[in-house]
């Protein structure tokens, strides 16, 4: 992949954070393209990391092999269109990172013979420790595939989808979950002070315990029921607050809300990719 030039259309946070994770992982600056409307964003682009910039998207995709397609959903349309001509002369591959944006919209606006693979990254892709859904269409390559996952392994986990439809379930689960842990984090850091613990004390524990936990999870190959009956000693503590979980409702309720998340990412896919 090193060989590979790599350019981003949209210098955001989402595209700095892969950027440096190709940086770390060994792919030279020099191979790397960004652009964006905002000159201090290429400014900082180029003072910090040493990649090559422009305010000319299709001055970006003539020289790239893949282009990363990395602005809001709600602007990909036009961005699209204007490189749709250079995109089917050069042949490039296009990954779009926009959430909501279907392939079918995708080819729509670039030419039905795109190559195109859509992702689904989430937040953690900021401190390298991301999980991203990825889906290519009938025109991408078995080496434009390697290609595409090993841009994602930059920045944490990258797996393949079967069914485009899968990435609606995927936001559902890790691309909005963050959200969730950092509820629940919320609402144990308030129970601890009512318990009596003081905020930096309290906070310190449930994001280590969240992390010690994530690991564990990580690092097994059995199932979380499996885990969690682990740590969990009859008639104990634990048991007496899972038990308190369950009989209010929280796995119905995670699953309730899993599928509203899921049903609004299917709502905005067909809002955002409306002519």
């Amino acid at each position: 992949m090193n060989t590979k030039k790599i350019g981003f259309i949209g210098g955001g946070n989402m595209a700095t954070s892969l950027i440096k994770g190709l940086i770390a992982s060994g792919h030279a600056p020099q191979q790397i393209w960004v652009s964006d409307t905002n000159q201090a964003t290429l400014t900082q682009h180029a003072e910090q990391l040493q990649v090559n910039v422009s305010t000319d998207n299709d001055a970006v995709v003539a020289e790239v092999d893949v282009v990363v397609l990395a602005v809001k959903p709600q602007i990909l349309r036009e961005v699209a269109q204007s490189i749709a001509s250079l995109v089917e002369q050069r042949k490039v591959l296009v990954v779009s990172i926009a959430a909501g944006i279907s392939q079918a919209s995708l080819s729509r606006w670039l030419g039905d013979e795109a190559a195109i693979v859509r992702c689904m990254p989430n937040t953690p892709a900021l401190v390298l420790t991301g999980a991203t859904a990825l889906h290519a269409n009938d025109k991408v390559s078995a080496q434009q595939k390697d290609l595409a996952e090993n841009i994602l392994r930059a920045v944490g986990l990258a797996l393949w989808v079967n069914d485009e439809a899968q990435l609606d379930a995927v936001t559902a689960v890790s691309g909005s979950g963050p959200a969730y842990y950092f509820l629940m984090m919320e609402a144990m850091e308030k129970a601890a002070l009512e318990l009596g613990l003081d905020e930096h004390s309290a906070r310190l524990l449930i994001q280590q315990t969240a992390l010690g936990a994530a690991k564990i999870a990580l690092e097994s190959s059995e199932s979380p029921t499996i885990l969690r009956e682990r740590v969990t000693s009859p008639g104990g503590t634990t048991q007496k607050a899972i038990e308190t979980f369950q009989q209010n409702g929280f796995e119905a309720l995670v699953g309730k809300a899993l599928h509203a998340a899921r049903d609004r990412s299917i709502e905005m896919s067909k809002q955002l990719g409306a002519d």
